[in-house]
């Protein structure tokens, strides 16, 4: 039986030159982003969210929602503990891992939460059953037991019937405005490339990192 040492993949996809990339790291992400897509990868929008606690850092994995050149949005419980911490220190990291393709975005910068408008045109886009479950789950809070969780969603499907459901005033958007951006290509003998994007002012400076 393989041991975790002993498992080993050679990267043998395409490379990534400075002469190949975008010069704006959004338009570079745009185009890995349809690529992940286009690949049939289960979830390309799945990333993890580092933030920073009292206890030091934390992480999970959140769905991306949007991105532009303002910054890449998810959409969560103010509330929770990701929340909680944000609301203490708002620097961020995030990574995307797209592991069937050979390819990873890292991502650090600033989180503030997005308008509500924002948020409330994205509410209404989700399914209703996540609406409900949005209200239903004091996200990070201990809970009894699964039957208490669940008598709160009947309980909040049979309040809302024949109703739209608001956005509860705790849950809501985050956009990351980063000050660096990096794309990792695996390669064959680990020489992956790393292309590193860093803001300077309102410009992006460019540089190689070694693998």
């Amino acid at each position: 039986m393989k041991t975790i040492e002993d498992i080993r993949t050679e990267y043998e996809l395409a490379g990534l030159g400075e002469a190949d990339i975008a010069r704006d790291p959004f338009e570079q992400f745009g185009r890995w982003y349809d690529e992940a897509r286009a690949s049939g990868i289960h979830e390309p929008n799945a990333m993890t969210l580092a933030t920073i606690g009292p206890n030091g850092p934390s992480a999970r994995v959140v769905l991306l929602r949007g991105f532009d050149t303002r910054g890449f949005t998810f959409f969560t419980n103010y509330e929770s503990d990701k929340g909680r911490e944000l609301a203490g220190d708002a620097r961020v990291a995030l990574c995307i891992a797209w592991i069937d393709i050979a390819r990873q975005v890292r991502v650090e910068g600033v989180a503030s939460k997005v308008s509500r408008e924002e948020t409330d045109d994205y509410f209404r886009t989700r399914p209703r059953a996540s609406q409900l479950g949005a209200w239903a789950s004091a996200q990070s809070r201990p809970v009894a037991s699964r039957a208490e969780l669940e008598s709160r969603y009947a309980e909040l499907v049979t309040e809302y019937e024949g109703r739209e459901v608001p956005a509860p005033p705790h849950w809501g958007g985050y956009r990351v405005a980063p000050v660096r951006i990096e794309f990792w290509q695996g390669r064959p003998s680990r020489m992956h490339d790393r292309i590193r994007y860093e803001l300077d002012g309102t410009s992006w400076r460019i540089k190689r990192l070694a693998p």
